[in-house]
């Protein structure tokens, strides 16, 4: 086999290890993608298996503190033994990752 081959095969193979991040979840009614809202993918896919919500950070005063953000982490799956992480920030869609567990 030649070296060419070799390295690809290993670089195909170590690509297949890393949780893949990907731009879109196929889901029953449409397919929701980056830049989606919280209420887009909740329509397109539904209610999620699992979420968390972490609130902004707030002074001492209670109001939020400048650049601080609403982080929602949702998990869709197990389908097939792959699971989809979705993360929000301040309501929209930023992140979609699979990982097979």
């Amino acid at each position: 086999m030649k070296t060419s081959t070799k390295l690809f095969l290993g670089a195909l193979l170590g690509a297949s290890l890393v949780p893949a991040s990907v731009a879109s979840l196929r889901c029953d009614n449409g397919l929701a993608s980056k830049g989606d809202t919280i209420l887009e993918v909740e329509m397109k896919c539904g209610k999620p298996a699992n979420s968390s919500i972490i609130n902004p950070s707030v002074d001492e005063f209670g109001n939020r503190v400048q650049g601080a953000a609403t982080i929602e982490n949702w998990v869709y799956g197990p389908q097939n033994g792959m699971y989809r992480y979705l993360r929000f920030v301040d309501g929209t869609l930023v992140e979609i990752d699979s990982k097979r567990n």
